[in-house]
């Protein structure tokens, strides 16, 4: 993949991002304020157990696809390659579905719900894991557009399904059943778009032993930073309730939406880095790193600091003002974990392109436990503040760790002056939001916007990017460079 194009698919999985994020402001106060802080507990402790129950159902094939086929000219080995990996993880999610299905009772009655969304759940898993297959073919192939339109319209439509639902009176369960009728029609039409272009042919597994020493490393990997990110939910709901999930589950997500600005680059990476250190252009490899590193900070930085500011207003706009009275205060936390988790998807790029999944696997691992243990002990004592603490612990010693690890690998140049410039231009930003003190989505808008025009002056007058990078762009629009 050339730099030009590179960058315009960054461009395009920025603006899915950007529509992904909307998604989730929208239904977050449909929600909270149609339904109540303990529907919408309920409702996060689903979406976790999701989360959690894909993360082991999958063992990471779809990233054996994104590392081994983008190179592959054979379409028999293609071919196979993509329905070896159907095959065996269309078993694993039935075995799984069918186990939740049995013991729906007793996990219904410990996430506090009704036994229809434990049922139900076991059915959006197996369409959701069959998704995110599908849509590793697309990321292997580097067919972007295809690939942001469906995650596009997907989220629009579930979003509207899920609002319609709400409003029409069909309450949580409508909610949850709006996911199923979505991930149903998707999992069709993608298929069908895969059937279309690869063929179907019975696979005979011929490279899945090398699919699995791959993956199967990193699957501790997805079920440790589920551990990290998600697990504080049913530490908070066993020791405080489901209300008080209510309560830290709104300002979880806002600080998670500055994700936003790495989900691009951890998208496009690895295929791409792949491709390159496969063909021994090393310093292609360095190029992508240093410059995505650089422009992540750049986004991340006066963003966590923006909504940190922004915190107790935004959380009152999208949800309610008892909810952002009792939690706003864990937006910043969350959100510095959420720049040190982009930092590490950035950096760890090294350690996948080499395949050295077993250093990542025990860094999470180890995490994992950190964060479990932590938890046990922060949230009795400080409540949902406790969770938040410890989540950035957990994300600061993966972030370290996993640096450390990858740098002995291969290095790239780190850009420390203007994280440093990015740092005291977002200070400023900072000050100059307080001082404005927007109440109301309308001035909160105008304050983010005033906050990030205030950012990029600032940047540019501290000389933040050089004139070789300036001429780099300048060559992006003109040429397509190799």
């Amino acid at each position: 993949m050339s730099y030009k194009k590179f960058t315009k698919d960054i461009g395009l999985m920025g603006l899915t991002q950007v529509i992904t994020v909307l998604s989730g402001i929208v239904t977050l106060p449909i929600i909270t304020k149609l339904l109540g802080a303990g529907n919408y507990g309920i409702w996060v402790q689903l979406l976790v157990t999701l989360g959690l129950i894909s993360s082991i159902a999958v063992i990471n094939l779809p990233n054996a696809i994104v590392r081994f086929l983008p190179g592959e000219k054979d379409k028999k080995e293609i071919q196979d390659g993509i329905w070896s990996v159907f095959v065996l993880m269309l078993g694993i999610i039935i075995i799984i579905s069918l186990l939740l299905i049995c013991f729906s009772g007793i996990i219904s009655k410990f996430l506090g719900c009704q036994q229809i969304f434990i049922l139900i759940l076991s059915q959006i898993i197996i369409f959701d894991c069959l998704n995110s297959l599908l849509a590793s073919v697309f990321r292997a192939f580097q067919e972007i557009i295809k690939y942001c339109s469906f995650i596009i319209f997907q989220k629009i439509g579930e979003a509207s399904l899920i609002i319609l639902s709400v409003l029409l009176g069909y309450g949580l369960l409508g909610a949850v059943i709006s996911m199923l009728i979505v991930r149903i029609l998707f999992f069709l039409i993608m298929g069908g778009i895969v059937v279309r272009k690869v063929g179907i042919k019975i696979p005979k597994f011929i490279k899945i032993k090398e699919y699995l020493s791959f993956c199967l490393p990193l699957a501790p990997v997805d079920i440790s930073y589920w551990v990290v990110q998600s697990s504080d939910k049913y530490f908070i709901g066993f020791f405080l309730g489901t209300l008080f999930v209510g309560y830290y589950a709104p300002a979880y997500t806002l600080g998670c939406y500055i994700t936003f600005s790495i989900a691009p680059l951890g998208f496009l990476l690895p295929a791409i880095l792949a491709k390159h250190h496969d063909e021994n252009e090393i310093e292609k490899v360095k190029t992508y790193l240093s410059y995505s590193l650089k422009y992540f900070l750049m986004i991340a930085i006066p963003a966590v600091f923006g909504i940190s500011v922004l915190a107790k207003p935004l959380l009152t706009t999208f949800s309610t003002a008892e909810i952002a009275q009792h939690s706003y205060f864990v937006i910043p936390f969350v959100a510095l974990s959420m720049m040190l988790s982009g930092i590490y998807t950035i950096v760890t790029q090294n350690l996948l392109i080499k395949k050295k999944t077993k250093i990542g696997g025990a860094i999470w691992i180890a995490a994992a436990v950190l964060n479990f243990g932590l938890n046990f002990i922060f949230i009795p004592r400080f409540g949902i503040l406790g969770a938040a603490i410890t989540t950035l612990l957990a994300f600061s010693f993966v972030t370290v760790a996993g640096w450390y690890y990858s740098f002995k690998e291969l290095s790239f140049k780190v850009d420390w002056g203007i994280i440093l410039k990015s740092i005291l231009s977002a200070v400023i930003m900072s000050i100059f939001v307080i001082w404005l003190n927007p109440v109301g989505i309308y001035r909160e808008l105008i304050a983010v916007i005033l906050g990030g025009l205030v950012y990029g002056v600032l940047i540019i007058l501290l000389k933040g990017f050089s004139m070789q990078e300036i001429q780099f762009f300048k060559n992006l629009l003109k040429n397509d460079q190799s």
